[in-house]
């Protein structure tokens, strides 16, 4: 079974929509700025890639007050997606959403403590529960799209916007659904968050150049910039699509699971793990190395994790990895975290559309160790039609790799 994209939505640190996102990557503009809030003075990283469009400025303000700013993010995200797709009817008994995230209401929840803490239990919202639980995003776009045939959603932490789409792929080729929403969504640019991964030294600290912060591949790097956001893709069966003349951006053809089995947040040095993920992904596609025309990459600007995937990469692709072209987005938008892998995956969407991969940004003085033919200071025109891979891992030793055809 066949199953096509027809609908992409977005809100991003490059703008409100898919398509002001996908200007900006093309211009490889940034979207990391400081943080100048109070909560954050006193923190030891202070910036961070916010979208760039409040989602209050979009939704109805009595309908958003009760949603978490993740939730609020998904629904921005899925509205568009779904007037993109064009549907005007569906049976909701087949209509499924999956959206992932990779931590949940964290705002929800540290809020509320802190007015549990400060003015008593009494005064804590009735809302907070459906707010803060993981599932509040999938739900809030379940019930807005009147979905029936399950809402799901995966967590693994920076694979999960991935992860929902391979699950959705699943989904529909199993004949449980006829559309699926599919996608990521995170909100986690808070003082805890922050500190956690600072603690872990995993942030980028190049605080005076916020814009220059992130830089995959780059010898240079130091940490990835935390992000938010939301992506969401409208997928559906071919003969659903089909029936009712459907605008089709491209094949989710395939995807690959794979787990490292090695650390909980350490990459695997040689890349075992991604690139069976990547194996996997193109088998399920019925996909050649030679078949590849571009890979949109997971490098989010850390030392050991973007030599990882390098290797990942020539593993799984041979002597063709050195010719592919390569991109790394977060070098623009930050790190979405569980939307991240959503995001990449509608991007590189767009790229097979386009025939265009957007540059690389920050990378100046490219890494000896990674060997890969990373797009970077300007977009760059795909040589052929043909199929693209989209990765994603997540702290756990989560790795997932979806697979996209040209149509």
């Amino acid at each position: 079974m066949r199953v096509f994209v027809t609908g992409l939505g977005a809100t991003t640190p490059l703008g409100g929509d898919v398509a002001s996102t996908w200007a900006g990557l093309l211009d490889a503009r940034s979207g990391v700025r400081r943080l100048d809030e109070d909560w954050a003075a006193d923190l030891p990283v202070r910036i961070a890639a916010r979208v760039a469009v409040e989602p209050m400025d979009v939704l109805d303000r009595v309908e958003a007050r009760t949603l978490d700013r993740s939730q609020q993010f998904a629904l921005v995200a899925a509205r568009e997606a779904w007037a993109d797709a064009g549907i005007d009817d569906v049976d909701p008994d087949r209509l499924a959403v999956v959206v992932a995230s990779g931590i949940g209401g964290v705002l929800t929840l540290l809020a509320q403590y802190d007015i549990l803490r400060e003015r008593g239990a009494r005064r804590v919202s009735p809302h907070t529960v459906p707010m803060l639980m993981p599932n509040g995003p999938a739900a809030t776009v379940g019930l807005a799209l009147t979905a029936r045939a399950g809402v799901h959603t995966p967590v693994s932490a920076c694979a999960s916007g991935a992860e929902a789409i391979a699950l959705a792929l699943d989904l529909l080729r199993a004949g449980r659904a006829d559309v699926v929403v599919a996608g990521g969504t995170e909100a986690a640019i808070a003082s805890l968050p922050i500190a956690g991964f600072a603690a872990m030294r995993a942030l980028s600290t190049r605080e005076d150049e916020p814009e220059a912060a992130s830089r995959p591949y780059d010898k240079a790097r130091d940490g990835f910039v935390l992000g938010e956001g939301a992506a969401l893709v409208v997928l559906e069966t071919e003969e659903h699509a089909r029936n009712r003349g459907a605008n089709v951006y491209a094949e989710l053809a395939g995807a690959g699971i794979s787990a490292d089995a090695h650390h909980v947040a350490a990459p695997e040095p040689t890349g075992a793990g991604a690139a069976r993920a990547l194996t996997l992904a193109m088998r399920d596609a019925g996909l050649q190395p030679d078949d590849v025309v571009h890979v949109n990459a997971h490098a989010t600007s850390t030392p050991l994790g973007d030599v990882a995937e390098a290797k990942a990469l020539r593993t799984a692709l041979g002597a063709a990895a050195g010719t592919i072209p390569v991109t790394a987005t977060k070098s623009c938008t930050g790190h979405l975290l569980g939307a991240a892998g959503a995001l990449e995956a509608l991007v590189t969407v767009l790229s097979l559309q386009h025939g265009l991969v957007p540059p690389t940004r920050n990378l100046d003085d490219p890494d000896d160790d990674v060997g890969l033919d990373v797009v970077r200071f300007e977009p760059r025109a795909l040589r052929a039609t043909g199929a693209a891979l989209s990765n994603s891992f997540g702290f756990g030793g989560h790795n997932v790799t979806v697979a996209v055809k040209a149509v």
